[in-house]
């Protein structure tokens, strides 16, 4: 959606700037021990160099590293972290280094600063490769002090607060950023009033049209149902106080964005979400909550499956409260969040909730948010580190990242207790690497609460998963859709691709010592370096893996190593045995792949036993068709290309495929079970069936059998044809 136009400020108006001596007061109100000093240092110094540098909406530039500073002070951090606000863009902006800044206000500022910084000397880059790259800075910077992300945090959402001035594309781009990268990590370490304040601004930017339509309901709401929201709030309070539970109960009304994602998810319309409105009931104390919970539950009926104890499992950004939803009266359904007045801090500030004096020095108290149940803040962000250290670079591990940092979770078990978090929508596979990367690679199946399912299954709260491994790391083409999480997905497209290059590498190799053996001679015997210098390869198994891929072909190679067989090098006329550790390559069944370099073709469906000829077609691989395949006729004037191929012994007495059988039935009842239970008595397995055109007497229908080879599905269809109610069957190209 178009971006909103930018307001005009009146002529000779500007926003005011936080003064040096309110800044220091507003630190000095939490920290008395703050150094005064050293923030009025940093703020003359940030005005001196940012100078006469302006703003989009024309105020000065230095006024944004004041205002972000004010902002931190909202949070009371130490006076690193504030001075740190003020440098933040000096690096980047002005003339300043590095060792200006550690010789100045000392290394722990300076490391700081240049955590934030970005890398702007990337420019000659692509943009969208500049970006990834500072992310990726980014995330490992503040995996290694949180601060860097409580000032990027507050930087950002000064940013937002003034966007309006900023050019619309410039706009979309930064709010979607906003939205898709900066909210979720504020939500990772439990910064609900940024990350919230964050989404909103980004929202109104994105899709104002929405953002006005729901602000306009929810105006319109509250002024219907203001004060029955009222009574409600002094009706749980008044119950709560008569059993001498000490309570203040507060409503609020859910945010135009979280309405816009619910509506989103759910594909429902604005009058049927029953939970626009909550209560937060805020207690003294952990036992008050569960107190307080039961009273409520007595009081009110509760609905099922709506109650959630996050206090005695936290979430991993540390949010602890009981949630539960009730029947109001005339069925209004009310949600009801109970937790203490420093579960509520945590809630809305996060790890900024952990910052107070411990043993006379003012900083951050890692002891007293494990007392409180918390654990250590860094954990989330140490996960998109892991991410982004099994990833191969590129955009690949950004989309993994942005996964990994939505926070909708699900709380699951390892057989031993071990309480794994992972994300709603999380599958056996996310479990698994999530346990260890070793135990993703070696799954082949799951035991979800002692029962054997499907790997598809999603995960929900509670479930005591068992994973099943095989003896060798083996991960099919497919896991990737059966995960969620980034560290899933980026762990399996690192192995898919090792793999890939290993099979491209073996195939091309072999192809290479086939046509060498035409010519009379033998891999084993020959340098190649004369090869790799001629095409500026650099390695023999980079060399294998490009005539693997078809983008160099093997008669090339030869004629480079001996010139005078240039033109003489005919393809082979005996066929190629593809090698016993190959076979497996051929083994097909519902749900697995043939291989990665090795590929059946669609357009003949060939099947252990049929006559079959390799085409090695560029960037795919080889291809295998039956010898009759009409698509053959697309690579007659390329020799280059062909490989003849036959079944290894081992490929035709283990392997299972797919063949698709075309049968016209008569209309008749209990026909189509007595077709199933016929291919069933010979011994093939029903893997589809789709009725493609019925009439009143006759219907076709279309069944993919899992069968040994093409003798096994010739007898399927023998035995069909014996039924008089089958009036013909036929095996389908394709």
């Amino acid at each position: 959606m178009p971006a909103t136009a930018a307001p005009e400020r009146p002529q000779g108006e500007r926003m005011r700037v936080l003064r040096q001596f309110e800044l220091v007061e507003m630190v000095k109100a939490y920290d008395p021990s703050a150094d005064e000093a050293l923030i009025n240092k940093a703020y003359v110094y940030a005005m001196k160099m940012h100078g006469s540098q302006l703003r989009a909406s024309g105020d000065p530039y230095f006024a944004h590293p004041i205002q972000v500073a004010g902002i931190l002070t909202d949070y009371r951090l130490d006076t690193a972290t504030i001075v740190t606000a003020l440098l933040h863009d000096v690096v980047e902006d002005t003339s300043a280094t590095r060792d200006d800044i550690a010789s100045l206000f000392g290394e722990e500022v300076a490391g700081l600063v240049e955590g934030v910084t970005k890398l702007s000397r990337l420019e000659l880059q692509a943009e969208h490769t500049r970006q990834a790259e500072n992310l990726r800075k980014f995330i490992l910077a503040i995996s290694r002090d949180v601060r860097v992300l409580l000032v990027k945090l507050a930087d950002r959402l000064h940013n937002m607060r003034t966007l309006q001035y900023v050019k619309p594309e410039k706009r979309e781009r930064i709010s979607r950023e906003t939205l898709e990268v900066y909210a979720p990590l504020g939500r990772s370490i439990g910064i609900h009033s940024i990350a919230l304040e964050l989404e909103e601004l980004a929202f109104e930017h994105l899709n104002p049209i929405a953002h006005n339509a729901i602000k306009r309901r929810l105006d319109a709401l509250k002024q219907e149902q203001g004060s029955a929201l009222e009574d409600v709030a002094q009706e749980v309070q008044d119950v709560l106080a008569d059993k001498g539970v000490d309570a203040e109960v507060i409503g609020r009304q859910k945010t135009p964005y979280s309405i816009w994602r619910k509506l989103q998810r759910k594909s429902v319309g604005f009058s049927t979400l029953s939970d626009i409105y909550a209560f937060r009931v805020l207690v003294e104390s952990e036992d008050d909550c569960y107190r307080a919970l039961g009273v409520i539950h007595r009081a009110w009926r509760m609905v099922p499956d709506r109650f959630k104890d996050f206090i005695s499992t936290p979430k991993s950004n540390n949010y602890r409260s009981l949630h539960t939803t009730l029947i109001g009266k005339g069925g209004v359904r009310i949600e009801i969040q109970i937790r203490t007045r420093e579960m509520d801090r945590i809630a809305e500030d996060g790890v900024a909730a952990h910052w107070r004096y411990k043993n006379k020095s003012y900083g951050f108290d890692r002891e007293a948010m494990e007392r409180s149940g918390g654990r250590d803040p860094l954990d989330n962000l140490r996960r998109l580190v892991q991410v982004i250290e099994t990833g191969e670079g590129g955009d690949d591990w950004v989309e993994h990242a942005k996964l990994e940092m939505f926070l909708d979770q699900v709380f699951v078990f390892t057989p031993k207790g071990q309480l794994i978090t992972l994300p709603r929508g999380a599958m056996p596979l996310d479990f698994a690497y999530a346990v260890h990367t070793e135990v993703g690679e070696t799954a082949v199946g799951v035991k979800i609460n002692g029962e054997l399912k499907p790997m598809r299954t999603q995960l929900i709260n509670g479930d005591v998963v068992e994973i099943i491994r095989g003896t060798k790391p083996e991960v099919p083409v497919d896991w990737r859709s059966l995960t969620v999480t980034g560290r899933a997905r980026s762990s399996i497209r690192r192995t898919i691709r090792s793999s890939e290059r290993d099979e491209f590498q073996k195939l091309g190799k072999t192809t290479l010592e086939q046509t060498l053996s035409r010519a009379g001679k033998k891999l084993a015997d020959l340098a190649l370096k004369p090869v790799l210098e001629t095409l500026s390869i650099e390695t023999e198994e980079a060399l294998f893996e490009a005539i693997g891929r078809g983008q160099v072909q093997a008669t090339r190679v030869v004629e480079i190593l001996f010139p005078a067989l240039k033109g003489q090098v005919k393809p082979a006329h005996d066929r190629r045995r593809i090698e016993e550790s190959e076979a497996s390559l051929y083994v097909r069944g519902s749900g697995l792949t043939p291989g990665i370099s090795i590929h059946f073709g669609h357009c003949c469906s060939p099947l252990p036993g049929d006559r079959i000829v390799g085409i090695l077609e560029p960037e795919k691989g080889l291809t295998v068709h039956t010898i009759d395949c009409g698509r053959l006729v697309e690579f007659s004037d390329d020799d280059s290309l062909w490989q003849d191929l036959q079944w290894t012994p081992r490929a035709e007495m283990n392997a299972t495929a797919a063949s698709r059988l075309k049968a016209t039935i008569r209309n008749a009842p209990g026909v189509l079970g007595q077709v199933a239970t016929q291919i069933g008595e010979a011994g093939g397995n029903i893997l589809n069936l789709v009725m493609t055109h019925r009439q009143q007497d006759f219907f076709d229908v279309e069944i993919d059998v899992e069968v040994r080879d093409a003798r096994h599905a010739t007898t399927l269809m023998a035995a069909l044809r014996a039924n008089a109610f089958v009036d013909s069957v036929e095996r389908v190209r394709g």
